[in-house]
């Protein structure tokens, strides 16, 4: 019989194909691009630091301007083995000269679009021909200038994989055995449900890739427009990738991107073999991303909302304070998080005897115990529901009401007796005088008994 009561209980799940797999970060490029934010050059340094902590691979960035040439130096003057920086370029050798221009790079991704609105209606190419040409002219030139090279598909999931896309790579591969592929889901199209065919299949298409074309390295991009990035990043492991390029909470232009710390925390408690990931410094990163670059983070957002480990209704708290895994799939600490007990309209006297009682416990510097019973606290459980029953309360019960409400029914009505078995001899010579604290009360010992 199997008895799963704690974290450690739970199998975890294998690679079908046990291949080593790694994160390519785009925070600093694709994230960027996100509408309404600006990503400074002391913003893209310490996202660098950030990523650094986790264990990330590598990180592209853009080489376009002085911003993004001055924070790739900064970074590189950091001496980080990881994550390694690559560049990013269009189709073109002036592109790619920018990224030879700058000393340390060697490698960098090449755009290469591939629907048909893409290359008839965004670039003004005539013929798809015509565009085989750009992109395996503009990757030549790379490799002849000694970068190791990484095909940026875009716009995959639109394209005519077989008559078109599937001939590019392998002559892609042709020129650049070692190329890593890049499945780009531009618009979230791609699935990641194993018996559709491309253009959607996401396992399809890596199937397709890796046993047909014989590629060595492949990689997902996935955007989230139908809520699928992380799923379909998740299924590209799964049938043969080795590789996801994602961004740190999704950013990115309209839905976004696959969530980087959703990847990383399934990989580190899901999956097996993944302890190369330190994910202790995920809610610094998140604090850091909202407070400087002004990202909203919903308060329900998996991982990182305030909410996540926030527990009000009687049922959950219940549980939760006799065992956390009862409601908690994985501790707070592993994503450098913070359990929080919230008392509001769905919360039971279990949640309230805690908080008033680490209240207590907090005032009176010793560990004081209140029964459920105690009517004192079935008073501040008739005070709180009456708010709420009478529409005058629209959120929780702040730590600081909790703790008025501890003051006016404890420590201004007769908390404590003092245990009447202390020696005789003590009392004479005053070893059992009540302490008190700086305002003159009375503190509790550790063998006062709440009344």
């Amino acid at each position: 019989m199997k008895t799963y009561r704690d974290y450690d209980d739970l199998p975890k799940i294998r690679l079908p194909y046990g291949q080593e797999v790694s994160i390519s970060d785009s925070t600093i490029r694709d994230g960027s691009q996100m509408p309404g934010i600006v990503v400074r050059t002391h913003h893209k340094v310490k996202i660098y630091e950030y990523l650094h902590r986790i264990g990330i691979e590598k990180l592209e960035s853009f080489v376009y301007n002085e911003r993004d040439r001055k924070a790739i130096k900064t970074m590189q003057d950091m001496g980080y083995e990881f994550p390694e920086i690559t560049g990013w370029a269009r189709a073109n050798p002036a592109d790619i000269d920018m990224v030879l221009d700058i000393d340390g790079i060697e490698e960098t991704g090449v755009l290469m679009s591939v629907s048909d609105p893409h290359i008839f209606d965004k670039m003004g190419l005539p013929s798809r021909e015509a565009a085989e040409e750009k992109y395996l002219n503009a990757l030549q030139y790379a490799v002849d200038h000694g970068l190791r090279t990484r095909a940026h598909i875009e716009d995959m999931t639109r394209a005519d994989n077989y008559n078109f896309v599937f001939p590019l790579i392998k002559k892609i591969i042709d020129i650049d055995p070692d190329c890593t592929i890049r499945i780009c889901d531009t618009i979230g199209y791609g699935v990641p449900f194993t018996r559709v065919d491309e253009p959607y299949g996401i396992p399809t298409i890596v199937r397709h890739l890796k046993e047909e074309l014989n590629v060595k390295h492949i990689e997902t991009h996935c955007h989230d427009d139908f809520g699928l990035a992380v799923p379909n990043s998740l299924a590209g492991y799964w049938h043969g990738a080795d590789w996801s390029n994602v961004t740190f909470l999704g950013i990115g232009e309209r839905s976004g991107n696959a969530e980087m710390e959703k990847l990383l925390l399934f990989l580190k408690r899901r999956v097996e073999g993944f302890d190369k990931y330190n994910l202790d410094c995920i809610a610094e990163f998140s604090r850091f991303m909202e407070k400087e670059i002004g990202i909203r983070i919903p308060r329900n957002k998996s991982v990182v909302g305030n909410n996540v480990f926030a527990h009000e209704s009687g049922i959950h708290t219940a549980g939760v304070i006799k065992n956390p895994f009862t409601y908690e799939p994985y501790p707070p600490e592993t994503v450098g998080g913070k359990r929080n007990f919230l008392v509001g309209d769905s919360s039971g006297i279990e949640v309230l005897r805690f908080k008033v009682q680490e209240t207590l416990n907090e005032l009176m510097d010793v560990n004081i115990e209140v029964e459920k019973n105690d009517k004192r606290l079935r008073s501040i459980q008739s005070d709180i529901q009456k708010l709420y029953n009478e529409d005058k309360r629209v959120s929780c019960i702040s730590d600081e009401e909790i703790l008025g409400y501890v003051k006016k029914y404890f420590m201004f009505n007769p908390m404590v007796r003092k245990d009447m078995h202390r020696n005789d001899e003590d009392d004479e010579n005053g070893d059992n005088e009540p302490e008190t604290d700086t305002l003159g009360n009375t503190k509790a010992r550790m063998h006062d008994i709440v009344d």
